[in-house]
């Protein structure tokens, strides 16, 4: 391998180094999205379950804004379930950009790895 000057080595450290922290950051906001997520999911699904429970005479309200808008209980199924998917759909795409971002970081850091372990030593 032919030698680097010491600015330009220095400059490919730095360079991988951000790498690694940029991989690093946005890992652990993929990993605190997805956590968000799977609580929003499983709020759902709760919600989903004690929906099935009721009977189906009850009348069903949902929020909007300051007030509460009557809903037929088949629509309010309907919005949960889609709501449900969705979250399903992001949690999935998270976990995907998590694996990537992972990979990266671990590139990042085994290229630092390789260049101080082969770096030439000085007495």
């Amino acid at each position: 391998m032919a030698t680097l000057s010491d600015d330009t080595l220095r400059k490919i450290l730095v360079q991988i180094q951000q790498t690694a922290i940029q991989a690093r950051r946005s890992l652990d906001i993929s990993l605190q999205q997805t956590q968000a997520k799977e609580r929003e999911r499983r709020i759902l699904q709760l919600t989903i379950d004690e929906i099935t429970t009721l009977p189906k005479d009850v009348n069903m309200y949902k929020g909007v804004g300051k007030a509460f808008m009557m809903v037929p209980r088949d629509t309010m199924e309907q919005q949960l379930k889609t709501q449900e998917k969705e979250l399903s759909d992001d949690i999935s795409n998270l976990n995907k950009k998590a694996k990537y971002l992972e990979k990266q970081y671990n590139d990042a850091q085994n290229q630092l790895r390789d260049i101080f372990h082969h770096s030439p030593k000085t007495s």
